[in-house]
């Protein structure tokens, strides 16, 4: 989930257009998440192809994808590797909470209760290994270069946009911003027409932006301070400080300095505070990769997806259709021209 950092950073919003012919840096994890959650049928289940295997996560992939490039978006996909040892006690809670959804999940469908079903569906998604991979496959015959960190995708994400490589980290999560990205997207590939879970009622999704230098100068902080108000908020690595939310965090932080000063206002601890400050500094991640956008192999791409997976010949050409625009840039100038 994140740190949680939306009542205090403010986000200008954008358009799609805005980031055409930029490089972009998307969480693939989440991604291929949102998709499990947003992409189910009526009763909550997901998509699944002739043999039951899920492609909710490959039908948002295509889709989202080409829909990206062909505003002149040049996306490149980060996943997750190994999990840091502190993130462990958060993933089991995760699947605690995923456990409790799938009982009452069950419970809503006996009832004949559809909306809860499908809202408690969403809560049960998983992103498989065998997920990932199909979605490595698919993006590399959409000609969409992916990165596989050697830790967390988003740490990696942000020292490539550090790195200059990319122009900002596409994200629902605040991390980014606490792993150093100069600039944050959020709703890229949630962008439109999104009816609110548990209610009967739509909202219109835009993609917003946050640029990390204006959003520490509003704040009135430094990046280890921002780091620093995560922790005492609570992160992935480490639980916050009981009752201490954004504002308050923020309050502390500018009254006390550090973390260490505002714990000693608070009279409490927090756990290996040094060792999840090293994960936002110092983090895991490489420098072995190659950032390459190449043509849509159509052949392979309708083999995989129609062959494999049962996919209609009509939707993906639709898809590629998208995808060609992306192609028709690229032949007409060079991609290195464009930065």
């Amino acid at each position: 989930m994140g740190v949680k950092l939306s009542d205090v950073v403010s986000a200008k919003k954008i358009a799609l257009s805005d980031l055409s012919k930029k490089r972009v840096a998307i969480d693939g994890y989440i991604v291929l998440y949102q998709f499990l959650t947003s992409i189910r049928m009526s009763d909550g289940s997901l998509l699944t192809d002739f043999q039951g295997r899920p492609v909710s996560h490959l039908k948002g992939l295509l889709t989202r994808t080409a829909r990206l490039v062909g505003e002149g978006i040049m996306p490149v996909f980060v996943f997750d590797g190994k999990p840091h040892p502190l993130k462990m006690a958060t993933l089991a809670d995760r699947r605690a909470r995923k456990e409790v959804a799938k009982e009452e999940y069950q419970e809503a469908l006996e009832a004949g209760d559809l909306e809860t079903a499908k809202l408690k569906a969403a809560q049960t998604s998983a992103v498989t290994k065998d997920m990932v991979e199909q979605a490595k496959m698919l993006l590399g015959y959409m000609g969409i270069p992916v990165v596989q960190a050697p830790g967390e995708g988003e740490a990696q994400a942000a020292h490539m946009a550090r790195k200059g490589d990319v122009f900002a980290c596409a994200s629902q999560d605040f991390d980014s911003l606490l792993f150093g990205a100069p600039n944050l997207v959020r709703n890229l590939t949630m962008t439109g027409r999104r009816k609110l879970p548990g209610q009967n009622r739509f909202v219109n999704v835009e993609p917003e932006i946050i640029n990390m230098q204006e959003a520490l100068a509003s704040l009135g902080i430094t990046h280890p301070q921002l780091i620093d108000m995560g922790m005492l908020i609570g992160t992935d690595f480490n639980e916050g400080v009981k009752g201490v939310g954004p504002k308050t965090a923020l309050k502390l932080i500018k009254e006390h300095g550090s973390a260490e000063g505002a714990l000693k206002h608070k009279g409490v601890e927090i756990l290996n505070l040094e060792d999840v400050r090293g994960i936002f500094k110092t983090p895991n991640v490489t420098d072995d990769y190659k950032l390459s956008w190449g043509m849509t192999d159509d052949v392979k791409l309708k083999e995989y997806l129609c062959g494999e997976f049962g996919f209609s010949q009509e939707g993906v050409d639709s898809a590629l259709e998208n995808l060609k625009r992306f192609r028709d840039l690229v032949t007409q100038k060079n991609l290195d021209e464009w930065f």
